[in-house]
C-alpha cells in the first residue's frame, strides 16, 4: 500500500468520530514524509484539533510508517499528490 492509499484509508477510519462531533479532515497533499491536512467544520479552531492529528491520525500512519509526520496548514503552492 503506498503511502495516499495508508492515509486514506487511516481518514476513513477515523471520519465517523470527526463526522460525530460536526468536523472532517481533508487531505491537502503529501510529499515526502509529510502530510498536509485541513480540518474542517466543528474541528477547524477546535482546542483538541492537535491531539486528534497527534493521537490520532499521526499515530495510526507511524505504526505503519514510522518517520510520516501530519501537519495541519493550507497547502504549498504545486502539487502534492
Amino acid at each position: 500500500m503506498d503511502t495516499v492509499e495508508l492515509v486514506d484509508t487511516i481518514i476513513e477510519q477515523l471520519r465517523p468520530a470527526l463526522n460525530a462531533d460536526g468536523g472532517d479532515i481533508e487531505v491537502l497533499g503529501i510529499r515526502g514524509d509529510v502530510v498536509r491536512v485541513k480540518l474542517t467544520g466543528a474541528c477547524a479552531g477546535c482546542p483538541s484539533a492537535e491531539m486528534t492529528l497527534r493521537l490520532g491520525l499521526e499515530a495510526a500512519v507511524r505504526r505503519v510508517r514510522p518517520g510520516l509526520r501530519v501537519v495541519a496548514e493550507p497547502a504549498p503552492s504545486g502539487p502534492w499528490r
